[in-house]
């Protein structure tokens, strides 16, 4: 090396910032500090409170938690629906989907024999039951239209959480058919049963497989199966004997179905393993709803005629749990995520899954309808109006 050349000045490390480093220190202890606290006080932390406050913050509510009221189409038979991104409306004037300012985002104006509407957490199917028309809503917008030809008729429509949807119809050339569509409306599969009925159809949450109850004839006495396909199969993974059942409702959670008959509840666990029963005898069935997690709200009454006279608690293992007295009549009900929900004509109460009141609204403004988000807000409705009740805490 030549003398006069000079070695290259050895680069300089810029050291962090002291002060960037604290802070970032600081903010993630607080982060853990914070999960691990709602770990150990999970149980006495108003989680649904938080979560209605993340979503509602910017709502005006009364001093009793209603949103201001918003107009809908109204008609006949109507039924409404509490998505997280709106509400829905069905009738025997047609379908409407609106915002949870009241504002009106699209709309289906139709005459409706029988309009049924069925719904998850997101997304909501509506349809003429026994005629042709079916329609979904899901982030304030129609997302897919069904219309069917010919002799083929709409028995049933239901979707999950992602907008897959089991659509049981009667189709020519076959006794009943299941046809499954992704949530972009895409056609998926197509099950056609040529020996038995298809009366019912429910896609699983994570969109793997289809479930799908049958009803047939053999020596004068009609029965009952639920088949199990995978969606990309056209044979059952699993079947199960039902025996002379008449289903009335279905609903297909992670890893286990539900199948409500006149009678009974069953719990029918996907892996095949042991069914379990919930009869009903000596009360008589006045209403299910089998939306909540890992749970089902009934509605029991002595005797064939008349209302309800108690709501019982029926859990996954098709054990009735818990029950209320019901002291008047029951106008609507609902469950979702882990409250459900009882209207009657002066009074609704919002009850957690140990069946204590979680909320209480007196005097709901003639409503006659209720639906309830997995946080424990409310959507109600009488016939011509709708709006939020927001538990304060």
């Amino acid at each position: 090396m030549k003398e006069n050349q000079k070695a290259p000045a050895p680069k300089r490390i810029k050291k962090p910032n002291m002060l960037f480093r604290l802070l970032a220190l600081c903010v993630t202890a607080a982060l853990v500090l914070g999960a691990l606290a709602l770990v150990v006080y999970r149980d006495t932390l108003n989680v649904g409170a938080l979560k209605r406050w993340l979503a509602y913050r910017d709502m005006p509510t009364s001093e009793t938690g209603e949103s201001a009221p918003f107009t809908h189409a109204g008609g006949d038979k109507l039924s409404v629906a509490y998505l997280d991104s709106g509400a829905v409306t069905v009738s025997t004037a047609g379908a409407h989907c609106y915002g949870l300012d009241g504002g009106h985002l699209a709309e289906e104006v139709l005459s409706m024999e029988n309009p049924v509407l069925s719904a998850s957490r997101t997304t909501a199917v509506a349809y003429d039951a026994g005629n042709q028309s079916l329609f979904v809503f899901r982030n304030g917008e129609e997302t897919f239209k069904l219309t069917l030809t010919g002799g083929n008729n709409l028995l049933s429509a239901r979707v999950n959480d992602t907008g897959w949807l089991a659509v049981t119809a009667q189709q020519s050339g076959f006794k009943g058919a299941v046809t499954v569509y992704n949530s972009r409306g895409s056609e998926v599969i197509t099950i056609g049963l040529s020996s038995v009925f298809a009366v019912d159809a429910a896609v699983s949450p994570d969109g793997k497989t289809v479930a799908v109850i049958t009803m047939g004839q053999e020596k004068g006495d009609f029965f009952s199966r639920l088949l199990l396909y995978p969606l990309d199969q056209t044979e059952p993974s699993l079947q199960v004997e039902l025996g002379a059942l008449t289903v009335l409702d279905l609903d297909y959670e992670e890893g286990l179905l539900w199948v409500l008959g006149e009678d009974r509840l069953l719990t029918i666990p996907t892996d095949g393993t042991e069914t379990h029963t919930c009869f009903f005898t000596p009360n008589y069935l006045k209403g299910c709803s089998m939306e909540g997690e890992g749970f089902a709200l009934l509605l029991m009454g002595p005797y064939r005629a008349g209302g309800a006279a108690q709501a019982v608690i029926v859990d996954s293992s098709a054990q009735a749990v818990r029950s209320i007295p019901l002291a008047g009549q029951i106008l609507d009900y609902t469950a979702a995520g882990e409250y459900f929900a009882l209207l009657s004509g002066s009074r609704l109460t919002i009850y957690n899954q140990e069946s204590e009141p979680y909320a209480a609204l007196d005097n709901p403004q003639a409503a006659r309808h209720v639906d309830l988000a997995p946080n424990g807000s409310a959507l109600l409705a009488n016939d011509q109006q709708a709006w939020l009740y927001i538990p304060p805490s």
